[in-house]
């Protein structure tokens, strides 16, 4: 047997190998949420300010969206903190970053799914969306949202078992994805039917605006599985 033939690979090689993969995951993700900090934090502060001081459609009608803005705000300062982790090593940092994950794989999803609804019942529902759409109702609304996304931060610091903490994220995946992907298919066969009496411009309009719904859902739901996929496969 020729054994020049046999290629051995060195325990060593392997282990530097797996070190530099495991570096460079760590870099990208630093990268990662730098530009989250960077960009979104301005981003969202902004829009913000255009919210409360009436430059967009009033705070009223987009609430839901100013809370979201909100929630990334918080999220953007997770990102902060997972920053400052890796290279100041703090106890009660390191704590803050595991309770303000909540926010990012429950609040922000959860924000997101009553734009979707709300979308939703203004296209296909619009008599019951008339109902639903005064300022009281938008704040209970998102005041449970809220109380769901706190208890989510505390069990995200206080977790025990990560078996348990990847059951409970896939169905809330399913559960986000589920809801989002209806209002999508609902405000998709509205859009290619056409209402009684439609003519002209009013046609237009409403073909615009179910339009609109179409792409934001569509965003949403892209944005979901972005924020879900991590958590599974890396």
């Amino acid at each position: 047997m020729n054994n020049s033939s046999v290629n051995f690979t060195s325990p060593e090689s392997s282990t530097n190998s797996t070190t530099q993969f495991i570096g460079l995951g760590e870099s990208l993700e630093i990268y990662m949420h730098c530009i989250n900090f960077l960009v979104g934090l301005p981003t969202h502060s902004y829009m913000v300010w255009l919210i409360i001081t009436g430059t967009g459609s009033g705070v009223a009608s987009e609430f839901f969206l100013l809370n979201l803005s909100v929630c990334e705000i918080v999220n953007c300062l997770n990102s902060l903190s997972r920053i400052l982790i890796r290279f100041i090593w703090f106890s009660y940092l390191t704590i803050l970053s595991e309770f303000l994950l909540g926010h990012v794989i429950t609040g922000r999803p959860l924000f997101q799914c009553l734009i979707c609804v709300e979308y939703f019942l203004a296209v296909v529902h619009p008599v019951t969306f008339l109902k639903f759409k005064t300022l009281r109702k938008r704040v209970i609304c998102c005041t449970v949202v809220w109380i769901i996304t706190l208890g989510s931060c505390f069990y995200c610091m206080c977790k025990v078992s990560d078996y348990i903490s990847e059951v409970l994220f896939l169905l809330q995946f399913l559960l986000f994805f589920s809801i989002q992907l209806f209002c999508l298919v609902a405000v998709l066969r509205a859009l290619k039917q056409s209402g009684p009496g439609e003519r002209g411009r009013e046609r237009k309009e409403e073909n615009h605006m179910k339009r609109r719904a179409f792409h934001l859902i569509s965003i949403t739901i892209v944005s979901i599985i972005i924020i879900y996929a991590p958590l599974f496969f890396i």
